[in-house]
């Protein structure tokens, strides 16, 4: 019998040597890294990968703190945070809902909240960490300090946890530490949590752990809805290879974990705790979204606007319509798509097709991004239509609020401008990952002979049920 062979390190997959702009970029500084050199198998010393991560979110994180400081400064107001493009969700929320009063949603009797469980929870908790009274404008700006520090040890978490599912490509996760548009929203609401988990719960799922990712996702569902998307990824990959034991654990403990949460207050009050559900259905289109876009130019173009229940019913339908797309896609690819691809096309396609879209919404993408696309100059594009559409989006509000000099506001077309700029951008990426998927020769992912680092128990798993003549990729000699 012949003994086990150790596991050697990896080289790992050098930006300047693998990324077409990143290779140009170091034109200047002598160059790519030589081919002599051998990362990932000699020691860099203190400097190591992760560490290197760590300061750069670091940085991000402190230029995120300078986008607010107009507002940390001269306080939180209409339409002055909206001009000043500081504006957060936390401060106001401490206020208008009686955070600052002591009221923590859905334990409090009587209280309502137009966000899931956990996150009222943790918006509640938060705000009894914060000492009673004082200056109401101070306490709000501590209410801020705190879960700006708080979503700064999620956003590390969040990098680490990328970097461990990005295999021999850790440089991956420079995209989640340094994303314009992370730096720029991180701080608007509690997103970064909902990333967090749904990160943590595609790691778990990784290393071949349905049962703790299903109740990480579960967790992630209860504090944001989008979690539980990723699940749909896992279901198409478990049909096409005809593993269903993974699915169907990662499935139930989601459901197990969200009934945790969820179960006591839907019978302690149902009324209050179904205000989330409600709330989103009854509300009209929300900025951004393309229902909103469509409202506001429906007039210019002698169109009739859409209601809530027009609304309601086409953005369903047409999330449902990308879905059945999406697997389609992975049952006659010729090859199984990876986990990260068909999570992002699945959650962009919600984030697209939704009647609410807000500008912290792009964190849910830009770990999925890493990983489903890692090129700079696609990741780099659609982040500059990110940020210009943030930008405009509260110079609209803005002018929205202000009541002033119309010469001083943006114009409604300029804001629908800046709205189709994110769909498009968003729907190039898209585009890009379904290339990927057609002609899985040109991922740069898959190199070497890696089929899917996020895939867990589907990587290198054999086809068994695709729909399309002639043999599949694995069935190729």
């Amino acid at each position: 019998m012949e003994p086990r062979s150790r596991r050697r390190p990896l080289r790992i997959v050098v930006p300047s040597r693998n990324d077409p702009l990143l290779k140009k970029l170091t034109a200047g500084v002598g160059g790519p890294l030589g081919r002599h050199t051998a990362p990932g198998i000699v020691s860099p010393g203190f400097f190591t990968i992760a560490r290197v991560l760590i300061l750069l979110t670091t940085a991000a994180a402190v230029m995120a703190v300078l986008v607010k400081t107009p507002c940390r400064s001269g306080g939180w107001s209409v339409p002055g945070h909206f001009y000043a493009a500081c504006y957060s969700d936390w401060p106001v929320l401490f206020e208008s809902r009686s955070l600052s009063e002591g009221v923590v949603p859905f334990l409090t009797p009587g209280s309502v909240f137009e966000y899931p469980v956990l996150l009222g929870l943790l918006a509640g908790g938060a705000a009894l960490l914060v000492p009673a009274g004082g200056d109401p404008a101070a306490r709000a700006l501590a209410y801020f300090d705190l879960n700006a520090a708080l979503a700064v040890l999620a956003w590390l978490a969040t990098v680490m946890a990328t970097l461990r599912m990005t295999n021999r490509r850790p440089w991956d996760a420079a995209m989640v530490a340094v994303a314009p548009a992370m730096i720029l929203s991180v701080f608007i609401n509690w997103d970064i949590w909902a990333v967090l988990l749904a990160t943590m719960g595609m790691l778990a799922f990784a290393r071949d752990r349905p049962v703790a990712a299903g109740v990480l996702i579960g967790l992630g569902t209860a504090l944001k809805l989008y979690p539980v998307l990723i699940l749909g990824a896992v279901l198409v990959l478990a049909l096409r290879t005809l593993r269903l034991r993974p699915a169907l654990l990662a499935f139930g403990a989601a459901a197990a974990a969200w009934l945790v949460v969820n179960l006591p207050f839907m019978l302690s009050d149902f009324t209050g705790w179904r205000y989330f559900l409600t709330y989103t259905e009854e509300r009209p289109a929300g900025f951004s979204s393309v229902w909103f876009a469509w409202n506001l130019m429906a007039g210019r173009l002698g169109a009739a606007e859409a209601g809530p229940e027009a609304i309601n019913f086409w953005a369903w339908f047409l999330f449902a319509a990308a879905c059945a797309g999406i697997a389609l896609l992975t049952l006659t690819a010729k090859r199984r798509p990876r986990l990260a691809q068909l999570a992002f096309l699945i959650v962009a396609a919600f984030i697209l097709a939704n009647k609410v879209y807000s500008p912290q919404f792009v964190l849910w993408l830009i770990p999925l991004a890493a990983l489903a696309r890692p090129r700079w100059a696609d990741f780099l594009a659609w982040q500059f239509f990110e940020v210009l559409h943030w930008w405009a989006v509260w110079m609209y509000l803005g002018a929205l609020t202000s009541g002033g000099d119309a010469r001083h506001n943006i114009e409604a077309a300029y804001y629908v401008w800046a709205v189709a700029g994110h769909v498009l951008a968003t729907a190039f990426l898209m585009a890009r990952i379904v290339t990927d998927i057609l002609y899985p020769e040109e991922d740069p992912v898959r190199r070497r002979g890696v089929d899917d680092p996020q895939g867990g128990p589907f990587n290198g798993a054999p086809d068994r049920w695709v729909l399309r003549r002639g043999p599949t990729a694995d069935q190729v000699p």
